[in-house]
């Protein structure tokens, strides 16, 4: 009988049972975070600048302090209180003299005059055919028609009633009369009518004188700019303060 051990020689050693290798634990993966793009801030719009308007700069008008004239008339030039005919008179420059002339009314062919070298100022008529100029009329500085106007210092109010109605192109300015003390009348032309208005497609400055207590003023509205006046009576003192007309 064989025993075991011969078995065992014959057979050769049993081989041992082989044991398991135990696989590895699967790996824990922790899932990684997909990273959620941050916002771009939108760019803030920087706002063109917007130009700022640039004030056109006001040209201040050279203008000369005085220019000769001759005195082109025969006889004597009437020189007035205001630039107009129909003003009170103040006195005269002879014909073929010459005068200083220190500024103009505008819209006018008016200008304020002197003797040369004196400072007795008054309106003398400019038109060409009265003064011949050295210069540019225009060059000299405009100046207020009442510079040189006497005010009455008895007749302290304006007239009362002062209205106005148009017909096509003329307009006529009404007021009431002035009541004088005796002995106050001038003897010249007792109202005026200053008026800036358009004629022939300028604007004009015009003086319109009356013996009574109505003056027609031509405005054919041809310039586009509304027109204006005021009205004033006149005593041997000088004028009474001007009331302004309703203008049609």
């Amino acid at each position: 009988m064989l025993t075991l051990s011969v078995l065992l020689s014959a057979c050769g050693a049993l081989a041992p049972a082989p044991t398991e290798t135990p696989l590895p634990a699967p790996a824990t993966i922790t899932p990684s975070e997909t990273p959620i793009p941050s916002a771009t801030p939108t760019p803030t719009e920087t706002p063109t600048p917007v130009p700022t308007a640039t004030d056109t700069p006001t040209i201040t008008p050279t203008y000369v302090s005085s220019l000769r004239a001759r005195v082109l008339v025969d006889g004597r030039l009437s020189c007035r209180f205001g630039p107009g005919a129909d003003y009170l008179y103040k006195f005269t420059f002879p014909g073929g003299g010459n005068i200083e002339v220190v500024g103009r009314m505008e819209h006018s062919n008016w200008v304020l005059a002197q003797a040369i070298g004196g400072n007795n100022r008054c309106w003398v008529n400019g038109g060409e055919q009265y003064l011949q100029f050295n210069g540019d009329r225009n060059s000299l500085p405009p100046r207020d028609p009442h510079i040189v106007l006497a005010w009455s210092y008895i007749y302290t109010f304006g007239l009362s009633g002062v209205s106005a109605s148009r017909s096509g192109d003329v307009v006529t300015v009404r007021w009431n009369p002035i009541q004088l003390n005796a002995g106050d009348d001038s003897e010249q032309t007792p109202y005026i009518v200053e008026a800036w208005v358009c004629q022939g497609g300028e604007y004009v400055f015009t003086a319109v004188g009356s013996w009574g207590t109505a003056a027609d003023v031509v405005d054919d509205r041809s310039c586009g700019i509304p027109g204006y006046a005021r009205v004033a009576a006149a005593e041997k003192h000088g004028y009474t303060p001007f009331a302004d007309v309703p203008w049609p």
